[in-house]
């Protein structure tokens, strides 16, 4: 059976402030694994995590017969700490086969399996520095700490209404 939420990290860990989408997800896999978490749960709702550099057209059938999809991402103009924001399907042609926008793949989810695709979010948390070699920066690290507290927030209350209560931007 496929998890309803799928929560799925985008970056390269080791370009500075991109991996703080990787980097959230391995704190998600450490809280959901706790004791913490288990004795909080309210329901029997299950996550898969999932990481990559980038969304490629092969991640449609990851998102299928799922409830909830969470892209995590780090971006430069984002505002800090981060911004959550729901992903309507884009109605721009896709050019490329990989490097897609989640707002992409959301389209070409529709298009292969020719449904609506699950309800999607993203959470792009705002990085500084993305030169190659570096690690985290401090601020990074700061808003690392935020993002988890929201994502936990939002995995206690995995339901659409619920997320879309909680969007910071449009």
């Amino acid at each position: 059976m496929v998890a309803p939420v799928l929560v799925f990290a985008i970056g390269n860990e080791s370009r500075g402030d991109d991996a703080l989408g990787p980097a959230l997800l391995r704190k998600l896999g450490v809280w959901l694994n706790s004791a913490e978490w288990k004795s909080m749960q309210s329901s029997a709702v299950q996550f898969e995590l999932l990481e990559d550099f980038q969304l490629q057209i092969e991640h449609v059938m990851d998102m299928q017969d799922r409830k909830l999809v969470l892209f995590i991402d780090a971006g430069m103009d984002t505002p800090a700490p981060f911004s959550f924001y729901r992903v309507e399907a884009s109605d721009e042609p896709v050019l490329y086969s990989h490097a897609l926008a989640p707002e992409a793949l959301i389209k070409v989810y529709e298009q292969f399996h020719r449904q609506p695709a699950p309800d999607a979010y993203v959470l792009c948390i705002r990085g500084e520095g993305f030169e190659l070699g570096e690690s985290l920066s401090p601020p990074a690290q700061t808003r690392l700490s935020s993002a988890l507290e929201f994502t936990v927030q939002l995995l206690l209350e995995a339901e659409t209404a619920a997320w879309d209560k909680l969007c910071t931007n449009e």
